[in-house]
């Protein structure tokens, strides 16, 4: 009997969706990606979907055509009766703005939640949201994977004695106390003030580095000037070795320059977003095996919470 399960790609994560259908073990739907003369987007199943359970891979960085795209291919698999439309999102977009910490600004993560339910999706899978109450913002199940399972193992993998975890900036506390914990090693954080949006004023350590080796940990990384920073401070203030683990790679801007020109041992990414160009600093662990891995459980009705560590 033909498999009631179909996994389908969005042009901007064919290269993850190959890989995550491979660990799954199954092979990616046909489907027909077009655009206009004008860069309308255009969207075709070429095989039949009525009462599939479908999972539509597609992360939501830049271009907004991603996103877009990603409304498309919900809207037609509802269209021709598939049963269930998962929109497996590895990174989401827009998660940045998630409350409204001045006047007359927008909550974009919310609004994507919006515009997710509106096209018919009756499920979101992601991983590390840039903030765990984003979960909140949706009215369907939400799978919320998380990056320490593929990060912990490699970090116990390099045996480093006196490790001590670092968060970036007091929003990334929770996720940085959550391996510490695991890890049973202490946490400092690096206190930062902002002028603007990648434009930092001052830092300051709170907790003491002297000879360790510090982790510093983080959802992503965009131009690298925080992470950067933050890695010359703990170095100045003692510490042995510095190592970056951010899920999320969007690197824009001087981020290369940033990250090659740093006094960083190595940063560690998952291909959750591709890369611009390599850089002999940063290592790619994939996420394919642990987004293929939900998408059984989801399927069997099992337990995702099982995944983590």
């Amino acid at each position: 009997m033909p498999s009631s399960v179909k996994l389908y790609a969005g042009t901007s994560s064919q290269y993850l969706a190959e890989k995550i259908a491979k660990a799954y073990g199954d092979k990616l739907g046909m489907i027909t990606h077009q655009q206009f003369s004008d860069g309308e987007l255009f969207v075709s199943y070429d095989e039949s979907v009525r009462g599939m359970e479908l999972f539509l891979i597609q992360s939501t960085f830049p271009t907004a055509d991603n996103l877009m795209q990603l409304m498309i291919m919900i809207d037609a698999a509802k269209r021709a009766s598939a049963k269930y439309v998962t929109a497996v999102v590895p990174y989401f977009g827009y998660a940045r703005q998630d409350r409204k910490d001045k006047p007359r600004v927008a909550i974009t993560a919310k609004l994507v939640a919006n515009i997710l339910s509106a096209a018919g999706a009756d499920r979101l899978m992601t991983c590390d949201l840039h903030a765990g109450q984003i979960q909140g913002f949706f009215d369907i199940p939400v799978d919320h994977l998380d990056g320490s399972a593929l990060f912990i193992p490699y970090i116990q993998s390099l045996k480093l004695e006196n490790l001590v975890i670092a968060s970036p900036d007091v929003g990334g506390l929770t996720r940085a106390r959550a391996y510490a914990k695991i890890l049973n090693c202490e946490l400092v954080v690096v206190d930062k003030h902002r002028k603007k949006a990648n434009e930092i004023a001052s830092m300051q350590l709170i907790g003491n580095v002297e000879d360790a080796n510090v982790i510093l940990i983080d959802d992503l990384v965009d131009t690298g000037g925080t992470i950067c920073k933050a890695a010359a401070l703990l170095k100045e203030k003692g510490a042995k070795t510095v190592r970056a683990f951010c899920t999320h790679p969007i690197l824009s801007g001087k981020a290369y320059d940033n990250i090659n020109g740093s006094v960083l041992e190595e940063m560690v990414v998952s291909d959750t977003i591709p890369l611009k160009q390599e850089s002999s600093k940063i290592k790619v662990i994939t996420v394919a095996n642990l987004f293929a891995l939900a998408i059984k459980k989801v399927h069997e009705h099992g337990s995702v919470s099982s995944l983590f560590l």
